[in-house]
């Protein structure tokens, strides 16, 4: 069984980052309640909060989402992980995404990271991302990992934090575990 990953706001943290932008340039504090159902810097006047994306550092510096790096692993012992990215709009991505996983998921092998520009090419058995627009592609199971954006979302089946994560994927291993029996 094959699981998709997903980087941002499912292992990786972008909110501080555009808390701290929005507080530091436009002296506005924003909080996961001041954003529901739409991005940060979709919010008025914080267009430009955006902009932290293309900056060189902004992806390696981003803090683990709780308990992401001990569920991966553990699902990594059990499934054909893959951490799939987009990567290709901002320059400095790349590079900075493959070393911050390689500091914190040095288990995961080069050959299991994926960089791309449209998740509509991967495939596999289950996908945990925090957009409906690529779990919409998605031939297989989709996990909509919880994220202030995509609190109203109600197409997939949520997941609220990576213990939620660990605990579908347990139950999917004894009901197979039972149907093989």
């Amino acid at each position: 069984m094959r699981i998709i990953i997903d980087m941002d706001e499912v292992l990786a943290d972008n909110f501080p980052s555009f808390y701290r932008e929005a507080k530091e340039r436009f002296g506005i504090d924003v909080g996961p309640e001041d954003h529901r159902g739409r991005k940060v810097y979709d919010l008025p006047g914080l267009a430009e909060v955006r902009n932290v994306l293309y900056e060189k550092g902004h992806f390696r510096n981003l803090p683990v989402i709780e308990n992401a790096v001990e569920v991966v692993r553990e699902l990594y012992d059990h499934y054909e992980v893959y951490i799939v990215t987009t990567a290709t709009e901002f320059r400095y991505s790349f590079l900075d995404k493959y070393e911050w996983l390689e500091e914190h998921f040095p288990f995961i092998h080069h050959s299991r990271i994926v960089f791309c520009g449209d998740k509509s090419i991967v495939h596999g058995d289950f996908m945990i991302d925090d957009k409906a627009k690529n779990l919409d592609t998605f031939s297989g199971t989709g996990l909509l990992f919880t994220s202030s954006p995509n609190l109203d979302e109600k197409r997939y089946h949520r997941v609220n934090n990576w213990l939620e994560v660990r605990d579908y994927f347990r139950r999917q291993r004894a009901e197979r575990t039972a149907e093989m029996a």
